[in-house]
């Protein structure tokens, strides 16, 4: 269905797609999300990672910490796709999902897991989307990382740094990110990615398949 979007020249690129992280769009080009699988976008703000998905049929989840931003993502969910409930999107911190065990095909993290507070948070975040992630699903997440940026960063406590932009964010390093997949028991499907923006922070791209 993707390709035949793109092959629409009269396709409109933002109303289709919205805000979506491009790295998250690149696994949409490559096929391994596909309609019919069940999406929970933990930590989905707004919802801008959501807009192609709504239109295409998926069952769609989603929660944030923030209540304005779970209000904006159930507008936006009751305008393109009516049919799906609200509460499938939820005001809830990703460490504690009221979902069960095993609930959905693809889990996305877009930015959310460099705001964590400490190594406890963190490691409670990704045990929680692990958990709700069923055998053979996909986890996708997107977060800053140390990775190119080694001498230009400098550690606080608790997995927290100082960034040359001026923020303070948990950064990861491929050390822990390879640690943290081998404990998870998990399969990369593609290698670890870092975009280092302009000297002042770096993104890094972790995307497993759960065995």
């Amino acid at each position: 269905m993707l390709a035949v979007i793109l092959m629409t020249l009269s396709v409109n690129l933002p109303d289709w797609f919205g805000g979506i992280d491009i790295y998250l769009f690149d696994q949409l080009l490559k096929g391994r999300i596909v309609p019919g699988m069940r999406v929970l976008d933990a930590g989905c703000g707004t919802g801008r990672n959501l807009v192609y998905l709504l239109r295409s049929g998926f069952p769609v989840f989603g929660v944030d910490e923030s209540s304005a931003a779970i209000g904006q993502t159930r507008r936006l969910a009751a305008a393109l796709a009516p049919h799906l409930p609200a509460n499938n999107f939820r005001m809830e911190p990703v460490e504690r999902l009221s979902f069960a065990d095993l609930t959905f095909d693809v889990v996305l993290s877009s930015a959310v897991l460099h705001f964590a507070r400490d190594e406890e948070q963190w490691s409670s975040m990704i045990k929680e989307m692990w958990r709700v992630l069923k055998p053979g699903g996909i986890f996708f997440a997107r977060l800053a990382s140390s990775i190119g940026m080694e001498d230009q960063v400098r550690r606080i406590a608790n997995g927290r740094y100082d960034l040359p932009d001026g923020s303070q964010r948990f950064l990861v390093d491929e050390a822990m990110l390879l640690s943290v997949t081998t404990a998870l028991g998990g399969e990369f499907i593609e290698p670890i990615k870092t975009t280092v923006v302009q000297n002042m922070r770096a993104m890094t791209t972790w995307c497993l398949r759960k065995q």
